[in-house]
């Protein structure tokens, strides 16, 4: 695992798309496992989910829950490997993600955001049923986002 998120982490599209989370070494991604994915379980319980290849368990992506300080709700988020965009693994993943926090953990309403310029991840959100609810700022000083949200 923490070599898919090493790769994934220093993925130009992740840095550009989510944020450069500074992981650049297996050191570094086993301490972004433990402060991030793992410590979100421990203190909300759940998180980020590994996602893997059905027919051979080759791990290409990520796809949970999420609970931001800067945000007023659970958000979804996903990120895969460039090698297996658009091939339908996000939008299974998000939905069977969505299923979990309506029908297991209670979630009334899930938030999701995006860069502005990110398309593939916004119609991922849309084929799910979020709809774009508005722009906005996660801090004062950081750029603009689309959120997004899903009510049940």
């Amino acid at each position: 695992m923490r070599s898919l998120f090493l790769a994934l982490l220093n993925e130009p599209s992740f840095v550009q798309n989510i944020g450069d989370k500074g992981v650049r070494t297996m050191a570094d991604a086993s301490r972004y496992l433990l402060d991030g994915p793992i410590a979100s379980y421990e203190r909300f319980g759940f998180g980020l989910y590994l996602v893997e290849l059905r027919e051979t368990g080759a791990a290409i992506g990520i796809c949970g829950l999420l609970q931001r300080d800067t945000l007023p709700d659970v958000d979804i988020g996903f990120a895969f490997l460039p090698a297996y965009w658009a091939k339908g693994y996000a939008v299974e993943s998000a939905a069977a993600v969505l299923i979990y926090a309506r029908e297991t953990l209670g979630l009334k309403r899930l938030l999701a955001i995006t860069d502005p310029n990110n398309e593939g991840s916004i119609r991922v959100l849309e084929r799910i049923g979020f709809t774009f609810d508005r722009m906005m700022r996660l801090a004062v000083d950081s750029p603009e986002v689309r959120l997004f949200k899903s009510e049940f």
